[in-house]
C-alpha cells in the first residue's frame, strides 16, 4: 500500500511539474493579461439586443492561445539567450524540461487551434489581426530586440492589439474608437517597456538585448523620454469620455491614475535610480486594468 501511495505521489508530482512547465511556455500570466484586454476591446465595443455570448467566448479562448503560442514561439526563437540571464534561466526549454520537437509540436498546434476558433465564433477581420499580431511578436519584435530600441516600437503594436481585436470580434470593424482604445495600450507600453528594460538592464546586457532609449544608456535622456510618454496618457485616458464611448467619471478614474503615474517618471528623472524604475514598472501594470475596469464601469448605451 505504500508503495501505491508513493507512486501515486509521483505521478502527481510528474503532471504537475509537466503542467507548470506548459504554463510557464505560454506565458500563462502574460497570456491571461492579454485575454483581459482583449475582452474589455469586447464588451466596450458590444452594443447588440443581446450580449454575443459566442464571440466572447471564442474571442477570449482564441485570444489566449494565439497569445500563449506567440509567447511559446518567443521562448523557442530566444532559447539560448535565456539561459544567459538570471530571470529566465529557468524556463523549461533552458532546463530542457520540455524538448524543443516537443515546443515546436505544442506551439503550432496550440496556435492552430487559437486561430480556428476566432475564424469560427469571431469575423475574418480579427482573425487576421490575430495572424499579423502573432507576426509581429515572433518575427519582427523577437528578433529586432537584439538589433536596437526600434524593437519597443514594433513590439508596441501587437502588444496593443488585444483591444481592438475584442472591438473588431463585436463590431467586425475598425472604427474610431477601437483606434482609441488601441492608441492608449500603444502609448502605454513605451513607460511599461523601459521601466522593465531599465530594472533587468544588467540582465538583458548579457543577452544583447537593445530596447533602452537615447543609446541605452539609464540616465536622465532615457528618464526623460519615459516621463514624455507616460505624459501622452493623460489627454489619451480622456479620449473615451470626450468621444461619448464612457461616461466622464471613467475620465476622471483616467486622469488620477495618470497623473500618479506620471509623478512617478519624476521620481526617476531625480535619481535614475533602479528602485524609481521599479515603481514605475509596478505602476504600469496597476495603470492599464484600472482604466480599462473603469472603461467597462463607466460605458455608456
Amino acid at each position: 500500500m505504500r508503495t501505491v501511495d508513493v507512486t501515486d505521489h509521483s505521478i502527481s508530482a510528474l503532471i504537475a511539474a509537466r503542467v507548470k512547465a506548459y504554463s510557464d511556455l505560454i506565458k500563462l500570466r502574460l497570456s491571461a493579461l492579454v485575454t483581459f484586454s482583449a475582452v474589455f476591446g469586447y464588451i466596450l465595443g458590444d452594443r447588440g439586443a443581446s450580449f454575443g455570448w459566442s464571440g466572447f467566448i471564442g474571442l477570449a479562448l482564441g485570444g489566449f492561445l494565439i497569445s500563449g503560442a506567440s509567447g511559446a514561439a518567443n521562448e523557442i526563437m530566444e532559447r539560448d539567450l535565456d539561459k544567459l540571464m538570471k530571470r529566465t534561466q529557468n524556463r523549461p526549454l533552458p532546463l530542457q524540461i520540455i524538448s524543443l520537437q516537443e515546443a515546436y509540436w505544442f506551439t503550432s498546434l496550440v496556435a492552430i487551434v487559437g486561430i480556428s476558433l476566432l475564424w469560427i465564433f469571431t469575423n475574418p477581420l480579427t482573425t487576421w489581426l490575430g495572424i499579423l499580431s502573432m507576426v509581429l511578436y515572433v518575427f519582427a519584435y523577437t528578433p529586432l530586440k537584439r538589433v536596437g530600441p526600434i524593437a519597443v516600437f514594433v513590439g508596441a503594436i501587437p502588444g496593443a492589439m488585444p483591444p481592438l481585436l475584442g472591438w473588431t470580434a463585436a463590431t467586425g470593424s475598425i472604427t474610431y474608437e477601437a483606434l482609441i482604445i488601441f492608441g492608449i495600450q500603444f502609448i502605454w507600453q513605451f513607460p511599461h517597456f523601459w521601466a522593465i528594460a531599465w530594472v533587468s538592464d544588467e540582465d538583458y546586457k548579457r543577452a544583447g538585448f537593445k530596447l533602452l532609449p537615447s543609446g541605452g544608456g539609464q540616465d536622465l535622456n532615457t528618464a526623460i523620454q519615459i516621463m514624455i510618454y507616460t505624459l501622452f496618457l493623460l489627454p489619451l485616458g480622456l479620449l473615451p469620455s470626450y468621444f461619448g464611448l464612457t461616461g466622464l467619471n471613467s475620465g476622471i478614474v483616467a486622469t488620477v491614475c495618470g497623473v500618479l503615474f506620471l509623478a512617478q517618471t519624476f521620481s526617476l528623472m531625480r535619481d535614475c535610480s533602479r528602485k524609481s524604475a521599479l515603481k514605475i514598472m509596478f505602476g504600469s501594470f496597476l495603470y492599464l486594468p484600472i482604466v480599462q475596469i473603469a472603461y467597462l464601469l463607466d460605458k455608456l448605451p
